[in-house]
């Protein structure tokens, strides 16, 4: 049995263990006699559905605020306490698990250099386990990021401890080397993956549809902020946008809040909703997939998975990108908006009626004449290759094996133009979402 650890802190939202889920997922799928451990904060890690094979240990929720500054979110124990307890917590799990491949998430010492004491552990006492940093397309600000790496030393800790970085984007999009000006040490270790086709949901889009009571000549709109801790603004500005209109709107709006929405402003957005009878909001889904394939048109934030998921299905999008406390967002944003591949709109200049204006005329376009660019969704892939290439090296995993096992195959790899793979039809199980 092959041992996979996966390290997500998880400070603030969901996409961090969204984008690892999809990752582990798809690798179970593709090796064989896999086991992957998860050490993660995600306060909401238990409400995805979970494949065979996978396990996780629940570190004490850190929490990032809008300022960037960190504090335990439910203990009542000091940001010092907290991470104390995570950094024991992982050390122990390394120590008993003994993982042939510990995959880091975007940062080398992780939360507060909670994994200082692992990375002596692993390079002391399990010197064969392989190190892999997990980057996604953008981190922030090149400035921040350059001043934050060189602060905290992470070129240094990348150069002594990691085997190789895996980027969870494109280099024609953001090219991480040049951006954040990687050491010839460092840059040698990264490998661009492209971005994470997003697999396809539970639910027929057909049958959301009509749970949904939409008429074939009504077009729906899907709106969603993420997590939601900071989706306030968006959601109300939509249905503000709604207020705007002269007549009553020719499309379907369903709302989905997002699980780390404070109630108070939910609350607030639903008595707001109530309105319009053309509005349906719930909290959350884990599939949020299969409403957005159902959508002719999605209104949201820019967070990575959220991005991956409008990319994988070519729905056309705009995006209100967060600029605090990072500037990912609206890079990936701005930099996506000039190939074409959405639109998007800086939170500085988001209005009702702007946000409204764009909105009907996305949806005036003929369907059949929407075409996005093309765009390299081959991470999923790339990432199980590289690790079946390190197993292999490392004598756990046999070439013939692989052969056994169609699944692991390269000709397995989507292609570039297929934007729209059919439809798993299994059963939705939403943990939050209400019926419609």
């Amino acid at each position: 049995m092959m041992r996979l650890m996966v390290y997500s802190h998880d400070g603030f939202g969901l996409g961090n263990i969204r984008r690892m889920l999809a990752i582990c997922t798809h690798l179970l799928r593709s090796i064989p006699d896999l086991s992957i451990l998860i050490v993660s904060g995600s306060p909401m890690l238990q409400s995805f559905r979970l494949p065979r094979g996978l396990d996780y240990i629940k570190l004490p929720c850190l929490n990032r605020g809008a300022s960037g500054e960190l504090s335990a979110k439910y203990l009542g124990t000091t940001t010092d306490e907290t991470v104390t307890l995570r950094s024991q917590l992982i050390l122990s799990a390394i120590a008993n698990f003994k993982p042939n491949v510990f995959l880091v998430d975007k940062k080398p010492y992780g939360m507060r250099n909670e994994l200082q004491t692992s990375l002596d552990y692993l390079q002391a006492k399990l010197p064969e386990t392989e190190l892999v940093l997990l980057l996604r397309d953008i981190l922030d600000h090149p400035d921040v990021t350059i001043a934050d790496w060189q602060k905290q030393g992470y070129y240094e800790a990348i150069q002594r401890f990691y085997d190789r970085i895996l980027v969870v984007g494109s280099a024609e999009i953001f090219d991480v080397c040049q951006e954040y000006q990687f050491p010839p040490a460092v840059a040698e270790k990264v490998q661009f993956c492209g971005y994470i086709r997003k697999e396809p949901g539970e639910k027929n889009p057909a049958l959301i549809r009509q749970e949904l009571q939409l008429q074939p000549e009504e077009s729906l709109v899907l709106v969603t902020p993420g997590g939601g801790e900071d989706g306030y603004h968006l959601i109300n500005t939509y249905l503000l946008g709604l207020s705007c209109l002269p007549s009553a709107p020719q499309f379907r709006s369903l709302i989905i809040c997002g699980p780390e929405m404070p109630l108070e402003q939910q609350k607030t957005l639903a008595e707001k909703a109530s309105r319009y009878p053309q509005v349906q909001m719930g909290e959350f889904t884990d599939d949020l997939i299969s409403y957005m394939a159902a959508a002719d048109a999605v209104v949201s934030m820019s967070g990575y998975n959220t991005v991956c998921e409008i990319l994988s299905l070519g729905k056309q999008a705009i995006v209100v990108p967060r600029i605090k406390p990072s500037q990912e967002q609206w890079l990936r944003a701005e930099r996506l908006a000039a190939r074409g591949l959405l639109e998007a709109i800086h939170p500085d200049h988001l209005t009702p009626e702007g946000l409204m204006r764009l909105l009907l005329h996305l949806l005036d376009a003929p369907r059949q004449a929407v075409r996005l660019p093309a765009i390299d969704l081959f991470a999923l892939p790339r990432i199980a290759q590289t690790l079946r290439t390190v197993l292999v090296k490392q004598g756990c995993l046999s070439v013939q094996s692989l052969i056994q096992n169609p699944r692991s195959a390269l000709k397995t790899l989507p292609k570039l133009g297929d934007r729209n793979p059919p439809i798993n039809r299994r059963p939705l199980f939403s943990a939050r979402l209400p019926s419609f």
